[in-house]
């Protein structure tokens, strides 16, 4: 069987597909992946023995501009995704049995599956964007926050229509281009009635927070074989466990001082700091010897040994460090990340930090909190009840013809 997924998005996209798509291989499938060449997504692709299919710009070029993004960013860039989608899934899916979707609103992947007559799968890995009459929608790019006391059905009608006008043009323009009638609501047609949700249920309790009728699998996990570098493991071992701050594919326009915040914040709780280089570039203050430096590192076999995690409320960084049992300050960005922060203030296994310019006291105080010893005891119990077993049921399901017509259940 042929299995074509596809994203396009930051690292917190791409990863679980690697994982799927691992789990596929193993099962005998063949399987293409189509996403962003950013370098580090293609070294990703590669260690799983799968070749990365280019789709669109890369994520870096999009994002690491002198400047944030501006909101007319987001209408130059969906029309370019959907054309990008048209013409690389149709070649890539030829010959494919099932194409899956996720990452940034995956306009034209149903449009090519429904063209060639083949199986679409939407998956996702929280329910931010899904409709849902007990929550507001997200806000969209460009657009006025709406009014306090505007009914949900009606917001969510209101972001049918934002979607539309980012997407729909282009969608149904490369529609007609193969002989496709148009469709009136984009957002809906994409994400199907039966959405795939990758995400542990501790983690994204989904119930009630959306309308869809949704399977989920687990969260998509891409094992991590590798040994820390020896300089790591050296600094490690050298002291107490330090607290690491990373903030992934984060440009941090707004906070050009973190690294300095972070560092001075943690060495006043005596303690040594573990700093994630990332797209944000964040370097040491001075030459002390409890400071060090990462690139990319194998986080699931970091995060069990560090005494807690800074980040941004990634999936993946979420999702890993809740795995490891380590307690977490979430200083949200944006999109999904002030959703992941919720729920783990929810859990009780870290801080959601408010607002994402952390100052010298806020992650102090949030420091406080997580390094304290209950912190800890309940994030490692909470560790004890994450599924490791979602690239095994979404490959299963995927590889048979009757998947997700049936609820899954957990193995």
């Amino acid at each position: 069987m042929r299995v074509l997924l596809t994203t396009w998005g930051s690292r917190g996209d791409v990863e679980p597909l690697a994982g799927l798509a691992a789990r596929l291989l193993e099962l005998g499938a063949e399987v293409r992946v189509c996403a962003p060449a950013d370098d580090e997504f293609v070294d990703l692709l590669a260690r799983v023995g799968v070749p990365l299919v280019p789709l669109g710009p890369t994520v870096h070029s999009v994002v690491m501009g002198a400047r944030p993004p501006s909101p007319g960013a987001a209408f130059r860039l969906a029309p370019e995704l959907v054309a990008a989608r048209y013409e690389t899934l149709t070649a890539a899916a030829e010959g494919c049995d099932v194409l899956l979707a996720t990452g940034l609103m995956p306009a034209g992947a149903r449009s090519v599956a429904e063209k060639l007559g083949i199986r679409y799968v939407f998956a996702c890995f929280h329910t931010v964007g899904l409709p849902s009459k007990h929550r507001r929608p997200p806000a969209r790019p460009g657009t006025p926050s709406p009014e306090e006391e505007t009914d949900n059905k009606v917001l969510w009608e209101q972001d049918a229509q934002r979607v539309n006008a980012l997407y729909g043009e282009a969608e149904n323009r490369h529609r007609a281009a193969i002989g496709l009638p148009p469709v009136a609501n984009v957002r809906d047609y994409v994400f199907t009635e039966r959405p795939w949700l990758a995400a542990d249920p501790a983690l994204v309790p989904w119930q009630d927070l959306t309308d869809l009728d949704v399977v989920t699998t687990g969260p998509w996990i891409l094992p991590d074989e590798r040994r820390l570098p020896d300089e790591l493991e050296t600094f490690l071992k050298a002291g107490e466990p330090p607290v690491y701050v990373g903030f992934g594919s984060m440009a941090l326009h707004t906070s050009p001082d973190l690294a300095r915040t972070a560092i001075e914040a943690i060495r006043a709780q005596g303690r040594r700091v573990l700093l994630a280089r990332g797209w944000a570039d964040l370097a040491p203050i001075d030459d002390g010897d409890d400071c060090f430096v990462v690139g990319e590192v194998n986080h699931q076999a970091l995060f069990g040994r560090v005494a807690a995690v800074v980040h941004h409320g990634g999936a993946g960084t979420t999702t890993t460090a809740a795995l490891a049992g380590a307690p977490q300050v979430v200083v949200a960005q944006i999109v999904d990340q002030p959703y992941w922060a919720a729920g783990v203030a929810e859990l009780g296994i870290g801080v959601a930090h408010d607002g994402p310019t952390p100052t010298y006291d806020s992650l102090s105080a949030a420091l406080t909190t997580v390094l304290a010893p209950e912190t800890r005891a309940l994030a490692r119990a909470v560790a004890g009840t994450i599924r490791t077993d979602g690239t095994t049921v979404a490959a299963k399901m995927l590889l048979d013809p009757a998947g997700g017509e049936r609820q899954p259940t957990r193995a």
